[in-house]
């Protein structure tokens, strides 16, 4: 429960005090991976589109489970999947991807556009932005650095877009008959338990300030 005993004064100056930039280290948005989108928001969600833009409405905290930045990257960087996910291949051959990739000493990269659609989250990369977390196993978890930056970043993207939620990955099946959920498939589900009870408690308390939307139960 480390994060949640962050005190109330350490949150208060990792939300307003810290200064962090975005570095771009993008992912391949090649013409593959344009129309495997694009295809992906006309087959799973029912929305035909000409470019895979989204208008984010929500942030999805996730970690990779992989323990190096260079690994990670390398897990999302080409447009197809690759052979050792086959769990979700057969949905479709779009790789998995986030708008943003924080290392574990707290370094932010922008893998794509952020109003660009990356397929992270079931049923809603519609309309979410997606922060992957380099870690979070038991031999590398998430870090202090990794949760000052997603602070950082909540608050920025929620300055820039009408944010509603903050979730984290393993919610993002409370969504099921809400408005925003679009997934045609009833069978494709994932279980996730990504970025942690506690890590997430942790933004969201940082972030009250938005008031951002309570989570469905």
């Amino acid at each position: 429960m480390k994060y949640i005993l962050l005190s109330f004064s350490f949150l208060f100056l990792v939300s307003c005090g810290d200064s962090h930039k975005i570095i771009d280290k993008p992912v391949t948005f090649d013409e593959d991976r344009k129309e495997l989108t694009l295809e992906y928001l006309s087959e799973r969600y029912g929305l035909d589109q000409v470019e895979a833009f989204i208008i984010p409405k929500m942030i999805v905290l996730h970690w990779t489970a992989i323990p190096t930045f260079e690994k990670s990257f390398e897990a999302f960087k080409n447009s197809t999947l690759p052979n050792w996910r086959p769990d979700i291949k057969s949905v479709s051959g779009l790789n998995v991807s986030s708008q943003f990739l924080v290392d574990l000493d707290g370094t932010i990269y922008r893998l794509m556009p952020e109003q660009t659609m990356a397929r992270h989250v079931i049923g809603l990369n519609h309309c979410a932005i997606g922060i992957e977390n380099v870690g979070g196993t038991d031999e590398v978890p998430l870090t202090d650095a990794q949760l000052k930056s997603n602070i950082w970043l909540v608050n920025y993207l929620a300055d820039k877009y009408k944010i509603d939620y903050v979730i984290g990955h393993y919610e993002y099946t409370n969504f099921e008959g809400h408005e925003l959920w679009l997934e045609k498939d009833d069978g494709y589900r994932t279980q996730k338990t990504d970025p942690g009870t506690a890590f997430l408690a942790a933004v969201k308390e940082a972030t009250k300030s938005w008031n951002f939307k309570e989570t469905p139960e």
